[in-house]
């Protein structure tokens, strides 16, 4: 993954999730590793019998499915998906030629197609787009802040952490907001002041401190800690 480019992530800042499913065993495992070198978590079956299952239990972002396969092909396997009710990204796979193979998987609910041989790069560059509007859709329509294990309702204004319910003060549910709207990424006690307690705020700046000690010991008192304080810097909140 090239060093210029920030990893793309789930809402929750876990890795985006990706499944391949071509018979070409090769061919899939090529895909495979592409994509994990984009810090995704990638994997790959040749059997779209089995890709049902762990489409169920993987819960993956994007799927690469290849149109021509023995068995169950590629538009029934989508078809199976959609009809679960499951609106993940797909591209399709197809050989060059079969014009007919392209319009039946758009049809089928597939969103793009690249044909056979296709160069690896452009199937991975039209994987990020799907990807990244997909998270962005996922993050706009979920009103629910997830980081690891803690989750924070922005309507209902509830926290739970591994499913157990958190009281906070609104001042406390607010610099947790901010610090779950920023996962992953470091923000100082500057940027915590303008954003939570406003930029007038005449207090003292070590009121970040404190609330942030009261947040730790009740999201992460016996746990292992989301809330990390970067010296000189600020603090950040990820996974475990």
């Amino acid at each position: 993954m090239p060093a210029s480019r920030p990893p793309l992530t789930r809402p929750d800042g876990t890795p985006i999730r990706a499944l391949v499913v071509d018979d070409e065993l090769n061919l899939g495992e090529l895909l495979r590793m592409a994509m994990s070198n984009e810090g995704w978590e990638a994997r790959a079956t040749t059997d779209a019998r089995a890709a049902l299952e762990v489409i169920r239990d993987f819960g993956p972002d994007l799927l690469v499915l290849d149109v021509m396969m023995p068995g169950i092909d590629g538009v029934e396997l989508l078809t199976r998906v959609r009809a679960a009710g499951n609106d993940v990204p797909v591209l399709f796979l197809t050989a060059k030629d079969a014009v007919e193979d392209r319009i039946a998987g758009i049809a089928a609910g597939g969103d793009d197609y690249v044909t056979k041989p296709f160069n690896l790069e452009e199937v991975i560059l039209r994987l990020r787009g799907m990807a990244r509007r997909h998270v962005a859709a996922a993050a706009v329509a979920d009103t629910v802040l997830r980081v690891g294990d803690l989750a924070l309702d922005e309507e209902a204004y509830e926290v739970e952490r591994g499913g157990i319910p958190v009281k906070l003060t609104a001042k406390e549910f607010e610099l947790l907001r901010y610090l779950m709207q920023n996962a992953r990424r470091v923000v100082s006690k500057a940027q915590i002041l303008d954003t939570v307690w406003g930029y007038d705020f005449g207090g003292d700046s070590g009121v970040v401190e404190i609330y942030i000690s009261y947040l730790r010991r009740k999201i992460d008192a016996g746990r292992e800690p989301l809330i990390h304080t970067v010296r000189g810097v600020g603090y950040t909140i990820k996974p475990s």
